[in-house]
């Protein structure tokens, strides 16, 4: 992360995107209207975990300084399926954004502010100047201090104009699921699906269509309990321990509490969660990354898978593997540096880009993994870190044939075939593809998804192969019967 405090004096550019206002009535705020107040531009993308990170930072300084203090997000696509207007639509609903919006997809406003990188925050003073530009995540008590020092001297100099803003949200419909992140096949043949934007689990029948019980309050928070109190936070990716484990440590499933930092142990009998790993506070370079579960920050994990004897955790947040022992109750980094990047090698020195999406080979001896901002599949095997499909941060598309030249875009989600082949929820591109190691071919089995966001392999009782798909920005799960492999 780097920072450039109080720049030149220059006046702030208006405000200009041609794909409109998202929480706003008629044509949206200008900054000459906003003479008077503190701005604070927020130019995000909804691919970014690091932007996600700062999307809660400013709840708080929106809630504290709301007398003096204007947010207002500028949506800044990197992928070509982040430039419909209808995915920041999506995008602002899913991460509860509550202040104006503006959809730049030709990144107007992005290039009149010479902003270079995802996340950066600029700050306008009320005579409509900018005296700060700060880039990546963790400026909340830089920015807490600068609007002090502004209130202090705009109020001095009778320049500060202090009112009540309200926001205007549209109404969002009531759904079953909303925005959901992750489905796992229970002993039982029901589907537990992480109902991330209703912030709880979701037990459904086996065609996804019936709601068997809830688990959580269904309210933002980070608290134990029943299912009917216990709180989570935007939870993704869950885990099935083998029996012998859940009988030791009491709970049967691991679930990624994405926005609370935390995995979460589940009681598929009784329902209730209990915090296994993680403080509930966001993990900050130089923090310890090893040592006991639950007194090590961790940073967005985004999805668990039990291989080599423990849990594997796709850090999103840190670009890392970490693994988690539920009976040493230890935590600790598997692979990576903490830089972005596409990096393959041994895993103290690979790179990964935003993992997101975990699945383990049918022989148990290879972990695939999805790595979003990359558009990557990759995996881990033998000690190091392989690609198989992708090529870097700025390279995505819809391209079938040899591994080597297919690609993908932003994906999340990664299960596997029988026969060893590789299911991807290829979430921007609105399909599902698949890699056949046998031959290095990738070709596509679905299209016309609405952001899967996940994937699971399945077989009945006459063997039959299904796919059970999380449409996220659709609010359902669906099933789709596949040939035999």
């Amino acid at each position: 992360m780097s920072s450039t405090a109080r720049r030149a004096r220059v006046r702030a550019p208006e405000l200009s995107g041609s794909g409109g206002w998202i929480n706003t009535a008629g044509p949206g705020p200008t900054l000459a209207g906003l003479r008077g107040r503190i701005v604070l531009l927020d130019f995000w993308t909804s691919a970014c975990v690091n932007c996600h990170h700062v999307l809660a930072e400013l709840r708080g300084l929106e809630e504290r300084h709301r007398d003096v203090l204007t947010v207002i997000g500028v949506h800044s696509p990197k992928f070509e399926h982040e430039a419909e207007h209808g995915t920041v639509v999506c995008a602002v609903q899913r991460h509860e954004v509550c202040h104006p919006v503006l959809d730049d997809p030709e990144l107007s406003t992005w290039k009149q502010y010479a902003v270079h990188a995802w996340p950066t925050l600029v700050v306008v003073d009320p005579e409509g100047y900018v005296v700060a530009q700060l880039s990546g995540e963790g400026h909340a008590g830089e920015i807490e201090t600068l609007i002090a020092d502004l209130v202090a001297e705009h109020d001095g100099k009778g320049t500060l104009r202090r009112s009540a803003e309200e926001v205007d949200r549209p109404e969002i419909p009531r759904t079953d699921l909303r925005f959901p992140g992750q489905v796992l096949r229970l002993p039982s043949g029901a589907l537990l699906v992480a109902d991330t934007g209703h912030h709880s689990l979701a037990e459904l029948s086996d065609d996804g269509r019936t709601v068997l019980r809830r688990i959580g309050t269904g309210r933002r928070g980070l608290l134990d309990g029943g299912p009917r109190h216990a709180m989570l936070a935007e939870p993704h990716g869950m885990a099935l321990l083998p029996p012998e484990v859940a009988a030791h440590v009491r709970y049967d499933v691991v679930v990624a509490d994405t926005a609370n930092h935390a995995l979460r142990g589940v009681s598929l009998a009784t329902g209730s969660i209990r915090t296994v790993a993680g403080t509930g506070r966001q993990r900050r370079s130089g923090a310890e990354d090893h040592g006991a579960a639950r007194t090590i920050d961790l940073s967005s994990p985004w999805d668990v898978a039990w291989f080599g004897g423990r849990i594997i955790v796709a850090m999103a947040g840190v670009h890392q593997l970490w693994e988690f022992d539920p009976v040493g109750e230890g935590v600790g980094v598997l692979a990576g540096t903490t830089d972005e990047g596409m990096e393959d090698g041994p895993v103290d020195t690979a790179c990964l880009a935003q993992p997101s999406g975990l699945a383990v080979s049918p022989d148990g001896h290879t972990l695939w993994l999805v790595d979003a901002e990359s558009s990557a599949l990759r995996r881990l095997v033998d000690g190091g870190i392989e690609t198989v499909v992708g090529r870097g941060l700025f390279d995505f598309g819809l391209r079938d044939g040899p591994a080597e030249h297919a690609l993908f875009q932003h994906p999340l989600g990664v299960d596997t075939l029988p026969d060893g082949s590789v299911v991807v929820a290829d979430t921007y591109n609105g399909a599902v593809r698949r890699y056949d190691p046998a031959d290095g071919f990738v070709s596509t089995l679905l299209t016309g998804l609405e952001e899967p966001a996940a994937v699971a392999v399945v077989a009945d009782l006459d063997e039959d192969l299904y796919l059970t798909v999380v449409e996220s920005s659709a609010h359902r799960v669906r099933k789709f019967r596949l040939p035999h492999t």
